[in-house]
């Protein structure tokens, strides 16, 4: 039961009834519309992002496969110094939004792929397996960080994509259906009292025409 469902049947009351449906059906409009545009930017987004992640897999494999290489000639303890110094990457973050959404992006993407030099490692020490190794998951990187903000938009599109789709449910299908029914129902019982109305009138203007 809803709280229109109290309101005294007056005219004022079935004015309010009707204005507040077209709220409601003006709210469940607009509701649609952002869902159009959210699903086309999902759409847009999509194929990039479908792109992205077969790269991803792509390079995934590769990466790996030059690992187990790169163990096989060398063993985990004769690639673990060539880990070393390990290196902190800073990335350079930038916000804006999306339909309203809050967002981040990659002011630039950073350069993750190093040479032998810039790696540190001593001249002649390790061969091509290693290095190649080292390179496949540096481009592994770069790739995941230049989805993850993609990847994260996409995340969010979804969530109010999902709260769109719910208000206009709720407001289609349960609001709207309410207060219709509750302004119906209101009608029919103001046009009842109409006709009683008229109906004692006719009787009053009879009994008087007797009267004479």
């Amino acid at each position: 039961m809803t709280d229109t469902a109290r309101i005294p049947t007056t005219r004022s009351n079935l004015l309010r009834l009707r204005r507040r449906l077209t709220q409601v059906e003006h709210g469940a409009a607009l509701l649609r519309r952002k869902r159009e545009s959210l699903v086309a930017e999902l759409f847009r987004l999509a194929k990039p992002a479908v792109d992205g992640r077969r790269a991803i897999d792509r390079q995934s494999a590769q990466a790996w496969a030059a690992l187990l290489e790169a163990l096989a000639t060398h063993g985990g303890g004769g690639l673990t110094p060539l880990g070393w110094p390990a290196r902190e990457i800073t990335v350079d973050l930038t916000a804006h939004e999306v339909w309203g959404l809050k967002t981040v992006d990659m002011a630039k993407p950073p350069a993750l792929v190093r040479g032998a030099a810039a790696r540190g490692t001593i001249p002649g020490y390790g061969d091509a397996t290693a290095e190649l190794a080292a390179r496949e998951f540096e481009r592994l990187v770069e790739l995941l960080l230049e989805a993850a903000p993609k990847e994260l938009l996409m995340r969010h599109l979804g969530e109010a994509l999902s709260r769109a789709t719910r208000l206009v449910n709720t407001l289609e299908q349960r609001v709207a259906v309410q207060v219709g029914a509750q302004l119906a129902s209101m009608r029919r019982t103001l046009e009842e009292r109409e006709r009683e109305e008229r109906l004692r009138l006719l009787r009053v203007v009879r009994r008087r025409g007797q009267e004479r």
